[in-house]
């Protein structure tokens, strides 16, 4: 979806753009039937594509713990001609991130790289990338995410429920009215987690539920997008949701869609006008000074949710990589007033407005 691409944020700077020649970069085309296990692998062609994995753990004394593991893979535009080695023809960026309620506020890092040397790569026909010692793979049709931080660590294996979750028709997402504003996506909801949570110096063993995207494109985000709001939300009777709405300047949606998976596997596409993200809280970061909607009414079809943060403080700023600030944070969810479930809301283009290129 394309929240992701603020990354391409890293194109639109001067230095950049002084080397890039112009560059064909792969459409985004509807009616191309998405392709597995090939398209669980990199698109190399397309301009930014990413793989993101969020959940909720759970310690041995039932404490609660929010993860993000986030790849991204950047075509720049540079040097594709050059026989130089060196030249960064593609860039891989990672975020990884704690929701830690004892702590109340997130334990985060970033890692950036261009492709090659051994640094930093990631795979085509199956699910592979990595940035040093942080990689996120897929092992037969199950995947792990490995990450050493600063002051944390996890090694996290993540088993499917079932086949990938199309959204949109068939995986083309649509983000606006014009269609080539589109992004090919898919979902992993109900991911099955186990596996180590290293804080303080000091190892547990997990087990959780986790959400994966996977999704590329080669477009910017819409004219008159500011940034989007989104939740991944793996439900209790075994169930999922997706929506999303990219946001204008004023706050109002300028485009939404969602798509509800039942616990039988069939999947549910709903168009713009019945899906609706409504704030009810915010919170004021004492970093940034920016204020997030950090409690919502989300409307999809028939059904509301409404969504409460694991704890407020989940702002993570990754100006040192892509260059933005945003909230991306554990969520509990309540359908007519009993917890329905956990997932990941995410938004962006709350300060500064998210730039794409």
């Amino acid at each position: 979806m394309q929240r992701r691409r603020l990354i391409l944020g890293l194109l639109a700077l001067p230095a950049w753009r002084a080397v890039a020649a112009p560059v064909s970069f792969a459409p985004v085309l509807p009616g191309r039937r998405l392709s597995f296990p090939l398209d669980h692998g990199a698109h190399p062609d397309f301009r930014t594509e990413w793989w993101y994995v969020t959940g909720w753990l759970s310690l041995p004394d039932g404490a609660p713990l929010g993860f993000q593991t986030t790849f991204f893979r950047v075509r720049t535009g540079v040097g594709e001609d050059s026989p130089s080695a060196f030249a960064p023809r593609q860039l891989i960026l990672a975020h990884a991130a704690i929701a830690d309620p004892r702590l109340k506020r997130l334990r985060h890092d970033e890692r950036s790289a261009r492709a090659g040397f051994g640094r930093a790569g990631f795979e085509t026909g199956r699910s592979g990338v990595w940035v040093g010692d942080w990689r996120f793979a897929q092992v037969g049709d199950a995947y792990r995410a490995e990450v050493n931080a600063a002051d944390f660590a996890y090694a996290l294996d993540c088993a499917p429920d079932g086949p990938p979750l199309l959204n949109g028709v068939a995986g083309f997402s649509a983000k606006a009215a014009d269609p080539r504003h589109a992004s090919h996506y898919y979902s992993r909801p109900q991911l099955r987690v186990s596996g180590t949570v290293t804080l303080d110096g000091r190892q547990e063993a997990v087990t959780g539920r986790a959400w994966l995207d996977h999704e590329w494109s080669s477009e910017v985000m819409p004219e008159g997008a500011q940034g989007w709001d989104w939740i991944g939300v793996n439900l209790d009777d075994g169930s999922a949701l997706m929506a999303f709405r990219m946001r204008g300047g004023d706050g109002r949606s300028v485009w939404s869609a969602a798509t509800v998976r039942s616990a039988g596997g069939a999947a549910q596409v709903l168009p713009p006008e019945a899906v609706a993200f409504v704030p009810l809280r915010e919170w004021r970061s004492p970093r940034t000074g920016i204020r997030y909607p950090v409690e919502w009414r989300v409307q999809v079809g028939a059904r509301v949710f409404v969504l409460q943060p694991l704890f407020d403080d989940q702002e993570l700023d990754s100006r040192r990589s892509t260059g933005a600030v945003y909230w991306e944070g554990a969520v509990r969810v309540q359908e007519a007033g009993r917890e329905a479930g956990r997932g990941y809301l995410e938004m962006t283009g709350y300060g500064e407005r998210i730039r794409v290129g």
